[in-house]
């Protein structure tokens, strides 16, 4: 063997050990401490949007459709704290601004296909050694008030004004609505 080719491999051969011993040497994380974290910093967001919502819907369909407009992005930037930010998507958006993000896409396609109800949920690595996590909504009753295959006139009409291109209707009780995702930052690991 020539000995310039010897040595390219020894170099190759080095450096491939090098780097293999380096991702055995950076532990990762425990995806159940992961799951565990993300479920912290959701449970207040969920407790305090389901509040909310519950208390607009006694009010009436308008009060709800205001407090999902600007309550609920609200909640979800002061619940996201401690290096993990909370919030929802869905792959049939009324809001533009909870579209998923890129590595939520796969996520809310798969979860589609779990039975109604499944509370599996899914962590997913993400660039810079950051985390995502991300569980189903499933449609409730109540929810079907505004996300429902049949809306009162007065509703459509305010949904129609204030989300031009709504695309949240048409579910019935148990269908898959999205998701409360969480992404975790590396300074903050689990």
């Amino acid at each position: 063997m020539d000995p310039r080719t010897w040595l390219r491999s020894a170099l190759v051969l080095a450096a491939a050990a090098s780097l293999s011993s380096c991702a055995k040497d950076k532990p990762r994380p425990d995806e159940d401490a992961i799951a565990a974290r993300a479920q912290a910093a959701l449970m207040p967001y969920k407790s305090a949007l389901k509040g909310e919502l519950t208390a607009a819907l006694a009010k009436g369909p308008d009060a709800a459709i205001d407090v999902c407009a600007t309550r609920a992005p609200a909640l979800a930037m002061e619940h996201s704290k401690d290096g993990v930010r909370v919030g929802r998507s869905s792959s049939k958006l009324r809001n533009p601004a909870n579209a998923p993000a890129t590595w939520l896409v796969p996520v809310l396609d798969e979860l589609a296909k779990m039975p109604s109800g499944s509370t599996q949920h899914r962590v997913v690595s993400l660039p810079d050694g950051r985390w995502g996590y991300a569980e189903p909504i499933w449609v409730q009753a109540p929810c079907l008030t505004c996300h429902g295959e049949t809306l009162t006139p007065s509703i459509d009409a305010k949904l129609r004004e204030r989300y031009p291109a709504d695309g949240a209707r048409g579910f019935r009780a148990g269908d898959f609505r999205g998701v409360f995702f969480a992404e975790i930052t590396p300074a903050s690991g689990p």
